[in-house]
């Protein structure tokens, strides 16, 4: 691997005089322009796909709220898609004063202490926000952005951030500038109350996070004094419930100007021609003075301060040092620490001590700075008969090697030669770069500086980090325990019943009816001939194929067997007890460390009916990484008693699994889906799992050696590959187990519950459609864009704008990847259990018929059309495809296909599509949440209702 190099900045000017920073030896060739209002502008190009990734970070968060207006920085992201005096408004002379008129009933609600007159001044508020809602076009800064064929539209708050994202053509440059420069020009609050209750059950969403809930007790322990424990995010329950219009509006005046955000693009751009346009349209953005900040310091932390977090999921504990804040020293030395315990590699001491030594569930460790201070954690999830006291002496016995310095002298060096491997597949990508400069950004850190970070590294030795370990790691942390039990601290904020508002679905401003009717030099799509841009040959009767890697000097070797699970479902339990064993020259330990050496990682992916085996890292060292694999899977001591340590694991996993809510809605869904007779609890049984002979399982990674499966290598050297792979590939004299094919029945009405004790409650319907047609593939896309998925979407607006019924909603129609299989229709509400029959009713309402709105399915259509004229398949992905698509009976690019059927599409057709393929279809439903929460009456009416153990839905 290369040597690191030093880096330098230097002052430019381009073509246009504009002046601009550059790094010396920045291979990403990175452009940092200021403009004269102190706007600072990233730039750099990268050609993978005429698109470009965009980034606008705000140094503003949480962190900056008013101390009695929590939660403001996360509801103003919320509201900065709502659109401005010229975007989202049908008549701004009408509207304006009722907006005024709500923000001063709003401010009184505030301030009123009689909670009958608060909720009288809540009704008020509501009649007046009807009279408003009837100038309003919801979404628009949505459908104007979506119009642009612009992905990944969102936005994210947190201590001293808020990020606003989009990746977009890059012919739509100028359009979307015209649109941000809109909506960072002026705050309009429209729709304030019905966005008010999607911020509620946000909120309460929360309190069914119980990893959130416990970082809030470590946030809360670490900062006593400091924003970063004392406000969260999402803000206190009480403010929420009393919130000001015009706080929100003073916070955007304060925070939200060119001197404090900046504009991050990389991709396929021109350098010239946009700087000139970001300075046309946002250069004219008045400077303004910052707000002084008084800097709030933390005493040191002299004691241990304990917590408890109570909540039905399994118990797990948490250690947390307050550290210090990125781009100092101490952070990297706290960093690299975090990286000794804990790596990709899987070779640090925590790693290889309790989690390859089954001591536990699972460990990690992490540092997270911050802009002020940072967070240095452990996290345990304890085995069954461990106490969280004993699964903490665990963690502090790898502390207490790190200040003795136990850990081989190798391991710093390999760490930061890892370091650089994340770097070169981060900054590859559009998006990994885009993401690096914003981060630089909202640190306050030179590019100069980030980009010599893996020198400083370099130049720790293992005395520093052994002197940091013992300064720092002293019994001065948080310690949170979570058990399990009843959260007592619940803060649930309930909604204080407004009137659903009526859409404007078909209007439009006179803003987006310009951006819509500007034109602008169509993308011709790419369409990618497979047999060009894979080489294939044949390496001892094994087929390879071969992508070559245009980017870095990184490589991945490919192992794929055509069988998985439905063929062997013991296979992946044999994969996974694998990663415990040794050989008769390398203990478990050892091999992690000698992969992690190398550079390489290794990993073992089972599927329903394919089976991956892959190393990843650098190129130089592939070879070295096949021959240790080969010799890992052939040569696997069997070891009876670290396999039933495994079983062990295995059935405590699936006892955590039973206690988590997410993972019981997946179940439950599942079962939904595909009743009782499922891949899902078709599982390897307990009594079957401890009968099992070690020797089985490595018979069985023995046994791939002499089956069926191809080869897929993506990096530079072809031809020195073939060589180098020779000696894994043995003679085939094995043949694939026949596949168990799994019942798809009929979706018939069916609604099965699961009883949970949480905030919220969970709902998804499914229905099995007919078998997956290619012919349909573009009305899918677009229905989906149209109706279901999106912040444009007709279900969007419904539920949640319109009605403020549910803080997440969507239908999705997902075709089958597999010929001969059905497609499934899904829709989704998580809301709050008393919002639930109507927000049924109102999803119900819109399948009913569908919707007829021309200009928004134009819109949805040219979308569609837009996201694939720009995109392009590039890496892996050729491969990938390809190999995905044959699953599908094609082997050439279906978008070619796809693209010409939705240029013809009409709204006729779509509707068509709709009552023939989804209207007649009959659901089941799948529903979480607390019984004594939930309308037992509302749930019979939507089918038979069937109460499902754990058991049930899990199959053990």
């Amino acid at each position: 691997m290369e040597k690191a190099q030093e880096f330098e900045t230097e002052t430019c000017s381009d073509r246009s005089g504009y002046t601009y920073k550059k790094v010396k030896n920045d291979k990403n060739g990175v452009r940092i322009y200021t403009l004269e209002n102190g706007l600072k502008i990233y730039l750099a190009k990268n050609n993978d796909a005429p698109r470009i990734q965009t980034y606008i970070p705000v140094r503003t968060g949480s962190n900056n709220d008013p101390s009695d207006n929590t939660g403001l920085a996360h509801y103003l992201e919320h509201m900065m898609f709502k659109g401005t005096s010229k975007l989202g408004t049908a008549d701004w002379e009408k509207e304006k004063p009722l907006l005024d008129q709500i923000s001063q009933l709003f401010e009184e609600h505030k301030t009123e202490t009689d909670p009958e007159k608060k909720k009288l001044l809540y009704k008020k508020i509501d009649e007046v926000s009807q009279e408003a809602s009837k100038y309003a076009i919801a979404n628009e800064y949505d459908k104007a952005i979506s119009s642009l064929g612009a992905t990944g539209t969102n936005a994210h708050t947190w201590l001293d951030e808020t990020v606003y994202k989009n990746n977009i053509p890059s012919n739509e440059l100028e359009k979307w500038l015209q649109i941000e420069k809109e909506r960072f020009s002026e705050l309009t609050l429209r729709l304030f109350h019905t966005e008010l209750e999607s911020v509620y059950e946000e909120f309460n969403r929360a309190q069914d996070n119980d990893a959130r809930l416990v970082n809030y007790e470590v946030m809360d322990a670490l900062f006593p004094k400091h924003p970063n424990g004392q406000q969260t995010t999402l803000g206190k329950g009480e403010h929420l419930k009393n919130p000001s219009m015009v706080a929100i509006h003073e916070y955007f005046d304060r925070f939200y100007v060119p001197n404090n955000y900046a504009m991050i693009l990389v991709g396929d751009l021109d350098f010239e021609k946009t700087i000139r346009l970001i300075d046309e349209y946002f250069g004219k953005l008045p400077f303004k003075k910052l707000p002084e900040k008084t800097n709030i310091s933390e005493e040191p932390m002299t004691k241990i301060v304990e917590r408890i977090v109570k909540s039905p999921t399994a118990p797990r504990l948490q250690m947390a040092w307050r550290s210090a804040s990125y781009g100092t020293p101490e952070e990297k030395l706290a960093n690299l620490v975090a990286n000794i315990l804990c790596n990709s590699g899987e070779s640090g001491l925590i790693d290889l001590n309790i989690n390859q030594k089954q001591k536990a569930l699972r460990a990690v460790a992490y540092n997270s700075p911050f802009k002020t201070y940072g967070n240095f954690s452990l996290v345990i999830v304890p085995k069954n008969e461990q106490s969280l006291e004993e699964a903490k002496e665990l963690l502090l016995e790898q502390i207490d090697l790190v200040k003795k310095g136990e850990f081989p002298d190798w391991l710093i060096p390999a760490i930061v030669t890892d370091f650089k491997i994340q770097r070169m597949k981060d900054f590859e990508t559009a998006n990994g770069l885009a993401t690096a400069l914003y981060n630089n950004y909202i640190s306050g850190q030179s590019w100069e500086e980030e980009l010599n970070e893996i020198n400083e590294y370099e130049k720790i030795t293992k005395e520093d980090v052994v002197t940091f370990a013992n300064d720092f790691f002293k019994d001065n942390y948080v310690l949170v325990r979570k058990e399990k039990g009843i959260n007592d601290k619940l803060v649930r904020v309930e909604n204080p019943g407004i009137t659903p508002v009526k859409i404007n679905r078909e209007d439009q401003s006179q803003f987006l009816r310009q951006i819509l009717a500007a034109k602008t030099t169509d993308i011709q799509p790419v369409f990618i001939d497979y047999s060009k841009e894979i080489e294939t040959d044949k390496v001892l009767k094994k087929h390879v194929s071969f992508v070559r890697n245009q980017y870095n000097d990184l490589a991945q070797v490919y192992f794929i067997f055509p069988f998985g699970s439905d063929h062997d479902k013991e296979i992946g339990l044999a994969t996974q007890v694998l990663q415990y064993l040794g050989t008769a020259k390398l203990s478990a330990e050892e091999l992690r460390q000698e992969f992690f050496k190398l550079g390489i990682t290794n990993d073992f992916r089972t599927g329903p009916d394919q089976l991956t085996i892959s190393l990843a890292g650098l190129e130089e060292n592939m070879a070295q990484g096949i021959e240790l694999l080969k010799d890992w899977m052939s040569c696997a001591k069997p070891d009876q008693k670290i396999y039933l340590q495994y079983v062990d694991t295995v059935l405590e996993s699936r006892e955590v699994a039973k206690k988590d809510k997410q993972q019981i809605m997946n179940a439950l869904s599942n079962y939904a889906k595909f009743g009782k007779d499922s891949r899902m609890t078709d599982v390897v049984s307990e009594e079957r799992l401890k009968s099992i002979m070690s020797e089985e399982m490595t018979q069985k990674i023995q046994d791939l050696l002499k089956m069926e499966y191809q080869i897929f290598f993506y990096g530079k050297d072809f031809e020195g590959f073939k060589n180098v792979v020779k000696p894994f590939i043995q003679k085939e004299i094995l043949k694939t187990p026949e596949r168990k094919i799994y019942p798809e029945p009929e979706t018939s009405g069916n609604v099965f519950f699961t009883n949970y004790d949480m905030v919220q409650t969970e709902m998804a319907k499914t229905a099995k459609a007919a078998n997956v047609d290619l012919k349909n593939f573009g009305k899918i896309n677009v229905f989906n864009e149209y109706f279901g998925r999106g912040l444009s979407s007709i279900v969007f607006q419904e539920i949640r704008e319109s009605k403020s019924l549910a803080y997440s909603a969507y239908v999705s129609y997902a075709a089958n990847p597999e010929l001969n299989h059905p497609d499934y229709v899904t829709t989704y509400i998580g809301t709050q259990a008393n919002k639930l029959p109507e927000a049924v009713n109102a999803m119900d309402d819109l399948m009913a018929d569908f919707p007829q709105i021309p200009a928004q399915f134009e819109n949805a259509k040219n979308a569609v059309l837009k996201q694939i004229a720009s995109s392009r398949v590039t890496r892996t992905n050729i491969f990938f495809n390809q190999l995905n698509l044959k699953k599908l009976g094609v082997d050439d690019d279906i978008r070619k296909d796809m693209y010409s059927e939705i240029q013809k599409l009409t709204l006729a057709d779509l509707t068509h599509f709709y009552d023939q393929r989804i209207k007649p279809l009959t659901y089941n439903t799948a529903i979480i949440g607390k019984r004594e929460n939930l309308d037992q009456n509302a749930m019979k009416q939507m089918g038979k209702v069937h109460e499902m153990t754990l058991e049930d839905i899990f199959g053990y």
